[in-house]
Parts: C-alpha cells; sequence; structure tokens
C-alpha cells in the first residue's frame, strides 16, 4: 500500500475529501483510490503528484484515520462498471458522503477494466465487511450468492434476489409518463434507444415505453440496442442520418446518450425539437443548459448512493435483509427538447 503522510486531525483542512485532491493533482479519482489503496500500478509521477496533494490538504482517508482511533472500522466496497460519465461520479459521491457520516470507509472496484470479474469481486470481500454492487455491474448470480454467504450485499438499481437487498429509482410508470408525453404531441414513430437486456432499469423505462403507446392504442417499435455511452449515442446518430432508422422522436435511456444524439443531428443540421423530438433520462446538469433544453426525468442518484450506504450499515449492525426492494421516486422534467414552447 502506498505510504500515507500521518496527519493530525487539527491539520486537516476542513473539507478536504478524494475529490479535493483529485483536483489539486489533476488526476481523476479513481487515480486517488488507486495510489491510496495501492493494489494498481500507477505511473510514479502521477503516485507522488497524488501524494504531494494529500500532503498539501492533509487528507486522511477514512478508514486511516478511524483505524487510529478504534480498532476495528467498517469498511464496506462498492462495485461499478466504471466512472465516465455523470451517473456513476454522482452514486460514487452519494455512497461516499454517506459513508464518511457513519464512519465508514471505502473501497472502491471498478468491473469494466476487470478480466476476471468473479475473483476480483471475492478478493474485495476479503477486505471489507459489506458490499455494494451496481445492477448492470455484469455480477453473475452465482457470484452475488457466493458473496451473500460471506458478507451483506446490497444491489444497487436492480432487483432483490436469494435474500440479496436491492436499492432502486422508480423507472416503469416514470417512463411511461415521459413516453406519453411525446406521443401527446402528436409524434408516431418513437424510438426506444438503449438496450433494456443491459439492466432492470433500462428494460423497466422500455416497458413504460411500451405501455405508454399501448394506452394510445399504438404499437411501439423494437428497441434500438445500444450501450449507454456518449459515442454509442453519437454513432446512433450517424446511423439516423444515413437514414438507417425511422422516427420523428427519440426516448433515450439516458441524458448521456440524449445529450450526444441531440448534439450530432443539430451538428449535421437537423433541428429538435422540429425535425425530432429528443428526451433523455437522469436529469443530469448540461440537461438544462443545452438548447434545446432536454426533457428528462430526474432520478435521485446522490440519494440512491447514500440509501445503499445505510443500507449496508444496517446489515452490518444486524438488522434483516428487506426482501422488498427500496424504491426512491423520479421525476418527469419538461423542457423543450421534447416540442414544449
Amino acid at each position: 500500500m502506498a505510504k500515507q503522510h500521518q496527519v493530525s486531525p487539527e491539520a486537516k483542512p476542513a473539507g478536504a475529501t478524494i475529490y479535493s485532491v483529485a483536483e489539486r493533482a489533476g488526476v481523476s479519482i479513481a487515480t486517488v483510490s488507486r495510489v491510496l489503496q495501492g493494489v494498481a500500478v500507477v505511473a510514479e509521477t502521477t503516485r507522488q503528484k497524488v501524494l504531494r496533494a494529500v500532503d498539501e490538504l492533509g487528507y486522511v482517508p477514512l478508514g486511516a484515520a478511524r483505524s487510529l482511533a478504534v480498532r476495528h472500522h467498517e469498511a464496506h466496497g462498492l462495485v461499478l462498471p466504471e466512472l465516465s460519465g455523470p451517473y456513476y461520479a454522482e452514486l460514487l459521491m452519494g455512497f461516499e458522503a454517506r459513508a464518511a457520516e457513519l464512519a465508514q470507509s471505502v473501497v472502491l472496484v471498478l468491473t469494466n477494466s476487470r478480466t476476471d470479474l468473479a475473483a476480483a469481486v471475492r478478493q474485495l470481500a476479503t477486505r471489507v465487511d459489506a458490499i455494494a454492487v451496481f445492477g448492470a455491474a455484469a455480477t453473475s448470480h452465482d457470484v452475488l450468492r457466493l458473496l451473500h454467504a460471506k458478507k451483506p450485499v446490497v444491489v444497487i438499481a436492480g432487483e432483490p434476489r436469494d435474500q440479496v437487498e436491492a436499492v432502486t429509482a422508480e423507472n416503469l410508470e416514470s417512463a411511461r409518463e415521459l413516453a406519453g408525453h411525446v406521443l401527446d404531441h402528436g409524434r408516431r414513430r418513437a424510438l426506444f434507444v438503449g438496450d433494456p437486456d443491459s439492466g432492470p432499469d433500462i428494460r423497466d423505462r422500455y416497458a413504460g415505453f411500451v405501455a405508454a403507446h399501448d394506452d394510445r392504442g399504438l404499437t411501439a417499435a423494437e428497441p434500438v440496442r445500444v450501450a449507454l455511452r456518449e459515442a454509442d449515442g453519437a454513432a446512433f446518430a450517424q446511423e439516423l442520418l444515413q437514414g438507417e432508422h425511422e422516427a420523428d422522436a427519440l426516448m433515450c435511456a439516458n441524458d448521456e446518450l440524449a445529450l450526444s444524439v441531440m448534439t450530432t443531428l443539430q451538428d449535421a443540421g437537423r433541428t429538435v425539437p422540429g425535425d425530432i423530438a429528443v428526451v433523455g433520462w437522469d436529469d443530469v446538469m448540461t440537461s438544462r443548459y443545452v438548447r434545446p433544453g432536454l426533457t428528462t426525468v430526474r432520478q435521485p442518484v446522490h440519494e440512491l448512493g447514500a440509501l445503499a450506504a445505510s443500507r449496508l450499515h444496517d446489515l452490518v449492525s444486524g438488522e434483516p435483509v428487506r426482501t422488498n426492494a427500496q424504491t426512491l421516486p423520479t421525476q418527469l422534467v419538461v423542457r423543450s427538447s421534447c416540442g414544449c414552447p
């Protein structure tokens, strides 16, 4: 593990966090985490920049600070696919903020860079008291069952199974409302952009899209199965421009896709919502500043991360597993990309 500089609590500046360390060092929070945990190869120059920022800010990782005062501190693992895009960063911030309030340390594992995910997650289980796993992190049913046999597990944006608890945000009814709003603008060739098989949250959003069509006696098109990253949105938009898809409205599975699609179409001379309406999901900050403003669904991502951290603490403390998923409400946010003035 990378050597840490010892800093007294009095010397630690107020508000020193892993995020301020990352900003000072000019690196990602994932890189700071790797340096502090010493679990991955990091260039020496980068490592020194991170350690210098830690020293200058007086940042003490939560686990190290707490272990000075008690024999054992509660450590929680968080398994996410990646940290790119606004969703995962916000989720991590919520999880870590609540963990700090509960005097927990956090160990982060990113699955997209792992060739043997099962081994990485099993190794994580030896270092922490409980684990939160993102529902679309490609963890198999067998891995979750193995983990639960050893540690409390909470699935984020997933479904409860085999005594594994889940926390999630509401998807189906809000998606039904969003798609219905688009259809009520008179659009009749709407497409759902995103892969329902990528996770239960996307599956429920597509189910809401279908339900809105059923409500109006319409037949919903099959989903356009693309991944949820910016580059995938741009690639789909190019296919649309080349005539490979026919649509007058797009309901994108997240804002990252929607913003990428909208920008690509506008760069090619198409108007939104004149030529085609575009709506998203998440209500990331950029959604309110683009023109036209993006109609979307706001979900409490920060609160979802915080809830997962709280439930892990409750389970470690002996509280029984909740067999029904805890579901946080979501809210339709109407701007003008759907056709509203």
